[in-house]
């Protein structure tokens, strides 16, 4: 039996889907500026593990995939996403693009305070940034 491409396999390699998942598991964490060990440690895997999985070379499972979006803080459908399909994309969207990352990132940021203290103050501060439109 063959491998097919995307209704599933025969075999348990990797396939197009699972190297477009990897690598955008590897761009968000580098967007967050953490390394493989941090990641890796906060998943449960080793970083050799999750290396393997940003590469391309490993399959993530679905719990391991929604483990990552947690862990990263990213919706699962980011990581599905294909960035080559979007090359002719106009400056509007580019620009709608790289608003939702920060949206995330704030999202992001704000899911690891743990201070109560410390989030009423970063809610101060996106309100009174918002009231500047």
């Amino acid at each position: 039996m063959g491998q097919s491409d995307r209704t599933g396999s025969a075999s348990r390699a990797p396939t197009e889907v699972d190297r477009v998942v990897g690598e955008n598991l590897r761009q968000a964490r580098l967007r967050r500026g953490q390394t493989l060990a941090e990641v890796s440690e906060a998943m449960g895997v080793s970083h050799q593990q999750l290396q393997k999985y940003e590469t391309g070379a490993n399959r993530l499972s679905a719990g391991m995939i929604d483990r990552a979006s947690t862990v990263l803080g990213v919706p699962i459908a980011s990581l599905f996403k294909r960035s080559g399909a979007l090359q002719t994309e106009g400056r509007a969207d580019k620009a709608a693009r790289r608003r939702d990352a920060l949206r995330e990132e704030a999202g992001w940021l704000l899911a690891r305070t743990e201070s109560e203290a410390d989030l009423k103050q970063m809610v101060a501060v996106l309100r009174a940034l918002a009231r500047k439109d």
